[in-house]
């Protein structure tokens, strides 16, 4: 378990600049943008013990992160 948050252009440096135009020309890329911050931001928080939550809620919300990654990375490659 890592305590480091995945930000998007931690996660894909290379893809920064086009990550940035995505969210401007994109709707749906921008909500998926928005969406992985937000579970990134929660899985942080409970990694940290911030927010403490049940281990299977912390796994959750590393899966749903996982997903959207996953989903980003597949438009961020069409």
């Amino acid at each position: 378990m890592s305590n480091t948050p995945h930000e998007l252009i931690a996660e894909f440096p290379a893809e920064a600049g086009k990550i940035s135009a995505l969210k401007e020309a994109d709707a749906h890329f921008a909500r998926l943008v928005e969406e992985y911050h937000e579970v990134n931001r929660a899985v942080h928080r409970a990694e940290t013990r911030v927010e403490p939550v049940s281990p299977d809620h912390e796994t959750e919300l590393r899966k749903k992160r996982g997903a959207l990654k996953d989903q980003i990375w597949a438009r961020l490659t069409a």
